[in-house]
């Protein structure tokens, strides 16, 4: 497999060469202006430390070279879609498959290291020490689906588009650039001083290539359902509303022999079937008629796949480990209501919830309760005191974190197990008390308002944990009343922050960053659509994202994170629920995954099954349609 950009630019290779022999590469190859201190051109990017493959590596960890090419797959998707912009302000709504198989990124990531980019549209990337500017080099071969060769052009109105038009995170991160210039047409250069973000250049390598002479504005923002142009190795060949969506190999794909997309992308064709009950799902994937499932009811886990294909070995199921941080499932106080704004009042609704009773009777022990955001991993609080590093960045905020947190101690409470645990129902009450709430006549009251809210869900699985979590609540006079509505009135609810609790999942990277100030960061409370669903606003949460952005070794990234940790879980934002420690999957025998699995990624495959191909020559199909 041929390196990504040696062999075709020749000057690159020159300044690579003086560059790997300890020499500063000219300065007209390398970006830089005056005064400024000489940077690095590499292959890839790490948020810290190296990268783990040098450059002209074959092949990524966890893919197969040797992946069998051609067939088709069919994938069952839960809901409908209405768009196929997955990078507007309603992307929830929009269709799967679409980022990475049919758009792409200057720079494309290897779940294998926590936070590590390679070359993909752009060949090399150049940023100096204190990453104040990032300069990219386009592959000049990369080209659009139509033919359309990519240009820094492209880069910069894409830039600009998604800084105005794009989500609130993208709009956010954006906005600390403060400069981008297309050099010419093969290379871009940001100047990022004053962002005091080593994360940034990264953003900025995986924001998508939008085609500058197709895309508009307006085609953008309407969030349709015109076929898009991307410069992946798919095509969007087929939609039908709501119901499926087909993608099929570009048979002139410009990156095929890139060495990032070596044994990825291995079906001709990829077609998604959309269900809005995931009983039909289920039902059509032992029928044959969807290839691959991943499990995510612990019931049919257990005692739901003993059909006839899985008795005789032709549908496989596995339960594979994953790696790195668990994050964090749970209710979401929105604190932007005034009964929610007493951090006791909020621990003491979190005491009710009973997970020991909960994991025996319902989830045949399969769970384990989530104790931290970065669960699981070193990035986690729980369990370990404060080291002096944490408690100095934590010394100009002394309230934020309570003792208990910061010393390692606290756990979620734990009930004995009956359903009825009358302990945790006297401290929950304990805690309401000192927030002003009192329980007369059986019902939670504060100057004479009793404590009643929704909980809004939008499928049966959240209707049946909320209720159960309701009628917990109910013990201590509090009326938690349970809404289910559809997806497009979820989407808006959840957008405009019109909720009083909500189910919120917080998935955790190997590698935080930017996405926790969408989370949490005081400037997103108000943001519309940000994902900020408790409306959190605290300086110290502020001061330890910034911390975690500015951080230059790994010492100091894993210190900011455990301190950010601890601030989270004093605040009480969310009743943090249950994680399990694998990923069910069944899949039919005519397709398989490589051996070697990415080491931090959740999930562990992409909507697409990137790495997955057929396990024999094809075979004649059942018809789907």
């Amino acid at each position: 497999m041929r390196p990504i950009f040696i062999a075709r630019r020749p000057l690159l290779f020159v300044g690579l060469a003086l560059f790997l022999a300890g020499q500063s590469p000219p300065r007209a190859q390398s970006g830089l202006r005056a005064q400024e201190a000489p940077g690095r051109i590499s292959h890839a990017i790490a948020m810290q430390g190296e990268p783990a493959l040098s450059p002209g590596f074959a092949c990524l960890p966890y893919a197969d070279p040797h992946a069998r090419k051609g067939g088709t797959i069919h994938l069952g998707e839960l809901g409908v879609f209405n768009n196929l912009n997955p990078y507007g302000i309603n992307a929830g709504d929009s269709a799967a498959g679409l980022a990475g198989p049919v758009y792409e990124s200057l720079m494309a990531r290897s779940y294998d290291e926590p936070f590590t980019l390679y070359g993909l549209v752009a060949e090399s990337v150049e940023t100096d020490d204190a990453r104040d500017y990032v300069v990219f080099r386009l592959n000049p071969k990369a080209h659009f689906s139509d033919g359309a060769p990519i240009t820094a052009r492209d880069v910069v109105f894409s830039f600009n588009l998604l800084k105005a038009r794009g989500r609130p995170q993208q709009r956010a991160a954006y906005g600390l650039v403060r400069s981008i210039e297309a050099v010419d047409d093969h290379t871009l250069r940001y100047d990022l001083a004053g962002a005091d973000d080593r994360e940034l250049p990264l953003i900025l390598a995986i924001m998508p290539v939008l085609p500058a002479h197709v895309m508009t504005e307006k085609r953008f923002v309407d969030d349709g359902l015109a076929i898009p142009l991307g410069s992946g190795p798919y095509k969007v060949a087929e939609v039908k509303p709501g119901e499926r969506l087909v993608l099929r190999r570009d048979p002139d794909y410009w990156g095929r022999d890139l060495p990032i997309n070596c044994g990825l992308y291995n079906f001709d064709e990829v077609v998604f079937d959309y269900g809005r009950d995931d009983n039909s799902l289920f039902e059509a994937f032992k029928a044959g008629l969807i290839d691959y499932r991943e499990e995510t009811d612990p019931h049919r886990w257990v005692g739901g796949y003993d059909f006839a294909a899985r008795r005789d070995g032709r549908v496989i199921v596995e339960s594979l480990p994953l790696g790195g941080p668990k994050g964090l499932r749970g209710f979401a106080f929105n604190t932007r209501r005034p009964i929610f704004k007493d951090p006791r009042l909020r621990e003491a609704l979190a005491t009710m919830f009973d997970f020991e009773w909960l994991n025996a009777n319902l989830y045949s022990g399969l769970y384990t309760r989530t104790k931290s955001f970065f669960d699981e991993s070193a990035l986690s609080s729980s369990r370990r005191p404060a080291s002096a590093a944490e408690r100095a960045l934590l010394a100009p905020h002394p309230d934020a974190v309570r003792e208990d947190i910061l010393d390692g101690t606290w756990t979620p409470p734990r009930s004995d197990g009956t359903g009825r645990d009358r302990e945790l129902a006297k401290k929950a009450l304990d805690l309401a008390e000192q927030a002003g709430w009192t329980l007369r006549d059986g019902a939670l009251t504060r100057d004479g308002q009793k404590l009643g809210f929704e909980i809004l869900v939008n499928d049966r699985e959240q209707e049946r944990l909320a209720l159960y979590y309701s009628g917990l609540l109910r013990r201590i006079g509090v009326d938690a009343r349970v809404r289910l509505v559809d997806d497009a009135q979820f989407q808006g609810r959840r957008q405009r922050f019109d909720f009083d609790m909500m189910i919120g999942l917080w998935q955790a990277s190997a590698s935080p960053g930017n996405e926790q100030r969408m989370r949490w960061g005081g400037d997103s409370a108000n943001q519309e659509a940000s994902y900020n669903l408790a409306g959190a606003k605290s300086p110290a949460i502020d001061a330890m994202i910034a911390a975690l952005q500015a951080a230059r070794s790994r010492e100091a990234f894993v210190t900011a994170a455990r301190a950010l940790d601890r601030v989270l879980l004093s605040g009480f934002y969310v009743v943090p629920l249950y994680h399990s420690h694998a990923q069910w999957i069944a899949h039919w025998r005519r397709i398989a995954h490589p051996t070697a699995l990415p080491h931090y990624a959740q999930p562990l495959f992409g909507d697409a099954l990137e790495t997955w191909s057929l396990s024999a020559p094809p075979e004649p199909q059942l018809d789907r349609r």
